[in-house]
């Protein structure tokens, strides 16, 4: 029996995986509300339904997993993967744990909440520290402020473009996965969750 649900989480992980990786490349950009080098995908949500139908370290795995897909076509040198990973780990993980612990509509709200905040928060930290130095490569600062600037010409900062932009930007993202997890849950958790979930 065991055996059988391990194989059912790896089956279910591995799903998962592949629909955040197919979501991640399905990005696209919002111009008018963030420089267009930014682009918005859906790929923390499955993450963030195994999160909640098997547990917070389920959910991290499926984020892990589609970023590693993703270094097969990384523009980025696997930059962009990484800050993604831990931003999209800090968002399920958190959401993950705190439903574990209160299984209930508000507990998913409040972990959703909790993790789209965090998430917000550190990517601040992963853009001016991470990303961003990997991108002056390729970019200088002066256009990557630049192209901020174009949206805000008040923006005369990396640290005031993140924090106007970026912050708010992660959040709604956030915010989104979560809105969108709250609508479909309920119809895959019996199909996604192991009879040891149902149990519990």
């Amino acid at each position: 029996m065991q055996k059988a649900i391990n194989t059912k989480s790896i089956t279910v992980m591995g799903i998962m995986s592949a629909i955040g990786f197919i979501l991640m490349i399905l990005e696209f950009p919002l111009p008018f509300i963030i420089p267009g080098f930014i682009k918005f995908d859906f790929s923390e949500l499955p993450a963030l339904i195994t999160a909640f139908a098997l547990g917070p370290v389920q959910g991290i795995v499926v984020c892990f997993v589609k970023n590693l897909l993703h270094l097969f076509i990384t523009t980025t040198a696997g930059v962009g993967e990484l800050s993604n990973f831990i931003l999209g780990a800090i968002f399920v993980g958190s959401a993950g744990l705190i439903y574990k612990y209160k299984k209930t509509r508000t507990g998913a709200l409040i972990g959703s909440v909790s993790g789209a905040i965090l998430m917000a928060v550190i990517g601040i930290a992963t853009n001016y520290f991470i990303t961003y130095p990997f991108y002056t490569n390729f970019m200088p600062m002066e256009a990557i402020i630049g192209a901020y600037q174009a949206l805000l010409p008040s923006c005369n900062s990396l640290l005031k473009c993140l924090v106007i932009f970026n912050l708010p930007f992660n959040f709604a993202k956030g915010i989104i996965d979560a809105v969108i997890c709250f609508m479909i849950y309920k119809k895959l958790s019996p199909i996604l969750k192991t009879k040891q979930n149902n149990h519990t």
